[in-house]
């Protein structure tokens, strides 16, 4: 799993600039338009929270565990539903962001959480956690399923029978290449080279094979309700995005060029920063070297 050193570096790193681009609690992952790109990106997020907390039954008083919470945004969403909600993040930028904000959020790996320590939820989310739940040793080690395996089992013990869980999570798709081929000395023009900076700027992580590896190793737990592509929300989602992260704030750009010295002298924080260049993300939505999934399970 990526280590919170790794997600520190890939979140932290951008806490500030974020929410100067973005809002206090927004959210930096994939939208819900449903094809509606007359939506605001406001409006497409908050009808993907009012999606997930209709899915889990979330109302007033339901206990709920928001795994690799970001900013907050969904905890802010379903408090405004009466929830009793808290969430977890490796992040120590985005944790501060949030308790600063007024919500109960700690450092912490959602693996770590048992029953012993803060009991059970009625319902539990993960929107964007599993994508850094598997590192590429433990990929090359061929241990991914035995993380997902484990990672449902212990999610298990969370939730009562009938508990829902939510999770929307990237995944490689039809073009994935193999990982040998993936390399920043790739072509720049490249699918290789393009899926080389995603792992530059998510150090620590390896993404699923497909939504169905995964849903294969929560069956022994979890039956699938639902599951649906966000592959072209999430292309539109980083077009939004990319327009907000390049509108003029003073404070914001002067955080940009502070981070001129450490571009100019790390190598590895270069590959990092090129994502603002070009977009790898949107580059493999659209290429189909990755998908991206809504999954919506029901303990057994």
């Amino acid at each position: 799993m990526a280590t919170k050193n790794d997600l520190d570096f890939t979140y932290t790193t951008i806490d500030e600039i974020f929410r100067l681009s973005m809002g206090e609690s927004a959210d930096y992952s994939g939208a819900m338009f449903n094809g509606d790109f007359s939506m605001t990106i406001e409006e497409a997020q908050k009808n993907k929270h009012k999606f997930i907390a209709d899915s889990l039954g979330i109302k007033d008083k339901t206990k709920v565990l928001d795994m690799a919470c970001g900013w907050g945004p969904f905890l802010t969403y379903i408090k405004g539903r009466g929830a009793n909600a808290m969430g977890v993040t490796l992040s120590s930028g985005q944790a501060a962001a949030c308790v600063k904000n007024g919500l109960d959020v700690q450092v912490m790996d959602c693996r770590r959480i048992t029953p012993e320590n803060f009991g059970t939820f009625d319902a539990i989310t993960c929107i964007g956690g599993l994508e850094h739940f598997c590192s590429i040793e433990e990929y090359k080690d061929g241990k991914q399923d035995e993380v997902y395996h484990n990672f449902f089992k212990e999610l298990n013990d969370l939730l009562p029978p009938g508990g829902r869980f939510y999770m929307q999570t990237m995944v490689f798709s039809k073009n994935m290449m193999p990982l040998e081929e993936v390399s920043v000395d790739a072509p720049k023009d490249s699918p290789s080279y393009a899926m080389a900076l995603m792992v530059k700027q998510f150090p620590g992580s390896w993404l699923p094979y497909g939504e169905n590896q995964v849903v294969k190793n929560a069956a022994p737990y979890f039956k699938l309700i639902s599951k649906s592509s966000g592959r072209l929300d999430y292309i539109e989602t980083i077009k939004r995005w990319r327009i907000k992260f390049r509108k003029f704030n003073l404070k914001k750009y002067a955080l940009y060029a502070s981070l001129i010295p450490k571009f100019l002298f790390d190598k590895e924080f270069r590959h990092q920063v090129e994502v603002f260049k070009i977009s790898p993300n949107k580059i493999c939505f659209e290429n189909e070297t990755m998908d991206h999934f809504r999954l919506v399970f029901e303990k057994i």
